[in-house]
């Protein structure tokens, strides 16, 4: 495994030596022209967080400085979940009915006044587990349409797999699958390549992380790492119409201290970590897995699937598997919007909101997901779900959310079975 400062050397002359020889390319043409245009306006230094509203009811503060445009965002959601359990899912977990603050977070952002577009984000948010403010997303993000995409800088997602990129307040479901919960980490310190080649329909996202600057953090479980998101998008409308979505996921990393743990909730934040292998030595891990999207209208279909390898010198050579798919129909006739550059779905903006006199946008979701964290004597038990649920936007900046999970744990030689009763109301600008 390479260190993590000469990986960020190699990265960074890897880029500049394809710029050098991106000048060497014939004058540019109307397709250039188009590609630089979408570069220029595809995406930001908040990523998805970014993404702004197409109706900001409760408009985002800005200003402009001159050298650089400023503006404030932020978001609130707020859970309630209660359970049903049998006795053998009360002999694993004693579970409580609550409703909680789940997540608050403010973000700043703006674009510098340069010819190139140069963006820059900082956010912190709100955990309620650690009842601490934490350092979210952060850094610059600038465009480079020599390389056909855009180069990042500071704390972000890694770019492991669609759903995990997607802002979670953009999601279709609640929560994430318990897979990548238990195996990705939220965020991460480095650069990252972003890249998009439109006459193609291929999108990139290589990035490079370590952790000098997020020791400490709770995300912080890997001392670097290397992340690969490969795709093609063959069929691409953004707003409407048919969308196909295909892209293959690699990442290798160092567990931090050589030691590596493996858990997640059952898509319920208020919930304890249902699946949990505990702390195991290991030196390396690697994880690969597909994406598939389908979009035709109104429809969506999709999943995605991860097996992670773990080496460990008293455990062996142990594999962890996960995943997901979903199917969702948005009933008002809405199309959930795709951004071709970042290669994630944004959320609902309700064609009449309800302050407009209209009904809002109605999407009914149906998924399933599944996570196995046994392998050799690492027990952390198997998880599977499945949540119907209804999620009704009433303007582009607030949504409610009612959800049924019924879940099943293997784990502690018992076979446990949880029903979840769930609502959210969430806000943001």
């Amino acid at each position: 495994m390479l260190s993590t400062p000469r990986a960020y050397a190699l990265l960074v002359i890897g880029l500049l030596a394809s710029r050098g020889a991106a000048a060497q390319r014939p004058p540019r043409s109307a397709a250039d022209s188009i590609r630089d245009s979408v570069l220029a306006n595809g995406i930001t230094a908040g990523e998805a967080d970014g993404e702004r509203m197409n109706r900001n009811l409760l408009s985002r503060a800005r200003l402009n400085f001159g050298f650089t445009t400023f503006e404030l965002g932020g978001g609130v959601l707020v859970d309630y979940i209660g359970y049903d359990q049998d006795s053998a899912s009360r002999s694993q977990f004693d579970l409580a009915s609550i409703g909680k603050l789940r997540d608050a977070r403010v973000l700043v952002g703006g674009k510098f006044s340069t010819k190139r577009s140069f963006t820059w984000q900082a956010g912190v948010m709100y955990d309620a587990a650690t009842k601490k403010w934490l350092v979210r997303q952060s850094g610059v993000m600038i465009a480079i349409p020599e390389l056909w995409g855009h180069l990042f800088i500071g704390r972000a997602k890694e770019g492991f797999s669609l759903n995990k990129v997607m802002v979670g307040y953009d999601g279709w479901t609640m929560e994430r699958q318990p897979f990548t919960d238990a195996s990705i980490p939220l965020l991460a310190d480095g650069i990252k390549w972003l890249g998009y080649v439109p006459s193609q329909h291929w999108f990139w996202n290589l990035g490079v992380f370590g952790d000098g600057f997020s020791q400490g953090q709770t995300f912080s479980s890997y001392s670097n790492q290397f992340v690969v998101r490969s795709g093609w998008v063959p069929v691409v409308s953004d707003s409407a119409g048919s969308l196909v979505h295909v892209a293959v996921n690699y990442r290798i990393g160092k567990p931090l201290n050589d030691s590596l743990r493996l858990r997640s909730r059952p898509e319920a934040f208020e919930a304890p970590y249902f699946i949990d292998t505990g702390p195991f030595t290991s030196t390396l891990s690697q994880q690969l897995g597909p994406e598939v999207y389908y979009r035709p209208g109104r429809l969506l279909f999709g999943g995605e699937y991860y097996w992670q390898n773990a080496n460990s010198a008293d455990k062996g050579n142990l594999w962890f598997n996960g995943g997901e798919v979903v199917a969702t129909w948005l009933t008002t006739g809405e199309t959930r919007s795709y951004n071709t550059v970042g290669n994630y779905f944004r959320s609902i903006a309700p064609t009449r909101t309800v302050m407009q006199g209209g009904p809002g946008a109605w999407e009914a979701v149906l998924k399933y997901s599944y996570a196995n964290l046994n392998s050799r004597s690492v027990q952390g038990g198997r998880f599977s779900r499945v949540t119907p649920m209804l999620n009704w936007y009433l303007t582009d900046n607030a949504r409610l959310e009612i959800a049924y999970g019924f879940g099943v744990l293997n784990r502690f030689g018992t076979i446990g079975h949880t029903q979840f009763f769930q609502v959210r109301l969430q806000t943001e600008l």
